[in-house]
C-alpha cells in the first residue's frame, strides 16, 4: 500500500498512514436537509464514495461517517413556509437525498448522524471550550444569551486556508443580531427565537450553530483524532477552519491527520449561483442525464481540480458508460454463444491486462487521480474488445481474467454498473432474447417483432448475427 494524498493543511502530498493500523476514520460533511441536494454536492458525495471504496478495496476497515445538518436558518425558514416542523422537512429530504445518492452509485456512509440527535454532546464540549478559555457568553435583548468562539485566543486560526487573522478580518462581517467582542468570533449557541425550535443548555434555551456539529458527531463516532476529514473546497473556511478551532480547543489533540477538498463544479464555467440562475439539483441533473454518466464525469477530472458541468461533457460520459456496459454485455454474450478454446494462447492478453492494472492501481496511489483511472480502464475495455473481436474462440481463464478485472475496477468506480441488480436485469434481457429466438424459429413474427419493440422502448438495441442474436444498451442508455 502506497496511496500518497494531498493533505490541505499541509500543502503537499503525504504517504496515508492511518491512526490505527488497518483502520481508516473518515469523515465526509453532509447536506443540509431542506431541499434536494445541488449537483455541486453531488461532486463530493461522489469522489469521496469511491475514496472509501478504494481504502476498503486495498483492505482496511473504514467507518465512514457523514452527517446530515438537520437544523439552521434555511431550515427554520423553510418549514415556517410550508407550516410543518423543521424535524418533518428533515424527513422528507433525508429520504431524498438517500433516493438520489443511491441512483448515482454512491453506498450508505457507516454512521449518519444527524444534529438534532447530538444536544447533549454539543452542549458538553461547548461548555469545555469555555472553561479552557477559548469561548464565552453575551447576553442578547430577548433575555437569552449566545455563545462565541474567542478566535484570538486561538493562535494557530488559520492554519487550514493559510490566512493571517489580520488577513481574515478584513473579509470578515457581523450578522444583524450578533453581539460579539471581534468580527471573527463565531457562534457555538444561539438564543432561543420565536418560531424556531430550541434546547436547554446551561446558557438558556437556544440551537447549536453550525460548525459545532461537525466536530460533535466526527469526534463522537471516530475519536478526537481523525484520518480523514473531506468536503467541497467552498468549506475550507470558515467552517472547516473553525471545526479545528474549536475541537482542539476541547480535547487538546490534533483533530484531523488529512484534509481533503475537491475543487469547485461550475455550469457554464461559472460557479453555480442561484442568483445567475445557473443551479441544478443532482435530482434534476439525473432526469436530464443518466446517472451513470453523472458518475463517470465526475471521475472524469482530478477531485482537487476544477469542472465545468456542461452537456457536451455529459454526452461525452454517457457515451462512455455505454461503451462500459456493451463491453460487460459482449463478454457475457461472447462466454455464453462461442465455443472454448483451451489450447488458444493469451499470455499476451494477460501481460497487457496485468500493465494496464497496474497504471489503475499506480494512478489511484497518486493523490487519489481518478482521472488516470478512469483512462485505464478504458485501455482494459479496449483490450478486451481487441480480443474479442481477433479470436472467435477463447479459453474459459481468458473470460475469468476480463470479466474478473472489469468487476474489480467497478467495485472502487462504480460506473459500469455490475452488481447482483444489473445482472439480473441482464439476465431478463438474455431471456427475452432467448424468447424472441425460439418465435422467430416457429415463424411467429408478430411475437418477434413485439419483444425487439419492448426491448428497444427499454433501451436495447438487438443485432441478429450468423452465431446468434447479440444485444447492446443505445448510446447513453442509463445503466438499469
Amino acid at each position: 500500500m502506497s496511496l500518497v494524498l494531498y493533505n490541505d493543511l499541509t500543502k503537499e502530498k503525504e504517504k496515508f498512514v492511518p491512526v490505527r493500523e488497518g483502520h481508516v476514520a473518515f469523515y465526509s460533511c453532509g447536506p443540509t436537509v431542506y431541499d434536494y441536494f445541488h449537483i455541486g454536492n453531488a461532486r463530493p458525495f461522489i469522489v469521496f464514495d469511491v475514496l472509501r471504496r478504494y481504502l476498503e478495496h486495498v483492505g482496511y476497515e473504514v467507518t465512514f461517517v457523514q452527517n446530515f445538518t438537520d437544523i439552521d436558518d434555511k431550515m427554520i425558514n423553510r418549514a415556517n413556509a410550508e407550516g410543518i416542523t423543521v424535524a418533518a422537512l428533515a424527513d422528507r429530504f433525508i429520504e431524498e437525498y438517500r433516493r438520489d445518492a443511491d441512483a448515482l452509485g454512491i453506498r450508505p456512509p457507516t454512521i449518519t448522524p444527524r444534529a438534532t440527535e447530538h444536544m447533549e454532546e454539543i452542549v458538553s464540549i461547548i461548555g469545555k471550550i469555555m472553561e479552557k478559555g477559548h469561548a464565552y457568553e453575551v447576553c442578547t435583548p430577548s433575555g437569552g444569551s449566545d455563545v462565541y468562539f474567542d478566535v484570538r485566543s486561538w493562535p494557530s486560526y488559520g492554519k487550514l486556508s493559510g490566512q493571517s487573522l489580520d488577513e481574515l478580518e478584513s473579509g470578515a462581517r457581523v450578522e444583524v443580531g450578533e453581539i460579539k467582542r471581534d468580527p471573527l468570533d463565531f457562534a457555538l449557541w444561539k438564543a432561543e427565537k420565536p418560531g424556531e425550535p430550541s434546547w436547554e443548555s446551561p446558557w438558556g434555551k437556544g440551537r447549536p450553530g453550525w460548525h459545532i456539529e461537525c466536530s460533535v458527531m466526527s469526534t463522537k463516532y471516530l475519536g478526537s483524532t481523525i484520518d480523514i476529514h473531506s468536503g467541497g473546497v467552498d468549506l475550507t473556511f470558515p467552517h472547516h477552519e473553525n471545526e479545528i478551532a474549536q475541537t482542539e480547543a476541547a480535547t487538546g489533540e490534533p483533530f484531523v491527520r488529512f484534509w481533503l477538498h475537491n475543487g469547485f463544479l461550475l455550469i457554464d464555467r461559472e460557479k453555480m449561483s442561484k442568483s445567475l440562475g445557473n443551479f441544478m439539483t443532482a435530482r434534476a441533473a439525473r432526469e436530464k442525464y443518466p446517472p451513470l454518466a453523472i458518475r463517470l464525469f465526475m471521475l472524469s477530472a482530478h477531485y482537487r481540480s476544477p469542472i465545468n458541468f456542461a452537456p457536451e461533457g455529459l454526452e461525452q460520459a454517457a457515451g462512455g458508460v455505454t461503451r462500459l456496459r456493451n463491453s460487460w454485455a459482449d463478454l457475457k454474450y461472447a462466454r455464453a454463444s462461442r465455443g472454448e478454446s483451451a489450447f488458444a494462447d493469451i499470455s499476451l492478453f494477460k501481460e497487457e491486462l496485468g500493465k494496464l492494472d497496474r497504471a489503475f492501481f499506480e494512478a489511484m496511489d497518486d493523490d487519489f487521480n481518478t482521472a488516470a483511472a478512469v483512462g485505464s480502464l478504458f485501455e482494459i475495455v479496449r483490450l478486451i474488445n481487441t480480443w474479442l473481436r481477433d479470436h472467435p474462440a477463447l479459453p474459459a481463464e481468458f473470460f475469468d481474467a476480463a470479466e474478473g478485472e472489469l468487476r474489480k475496477l467497478d467495485g472502487i468506480l462504480g460506473v459500469i454498473g455490475i452488481d447482483e441488480a444489473k445482472d439480473a436485469d441482464a439476465e431478463e434481457i438474455e431471456r427475452l432474447v432467448e424468447e424472441r429466438a425460439a418465435a422467430r424459429k416457429s415463424k411467429d413474427f408478430k411475437r418477434s417483432d413485439e419483444i425487439r419493440d419492448a426491448l428497444l422502448d427499454r433501451g436495447i438495441v438487438l443485432e441478429d448475427t450468423p452465431t446468434g442474436t447479440k444485444w447492446k444498451r443505445k448510446l447513453g442508455q442509463d445503466a438499469g
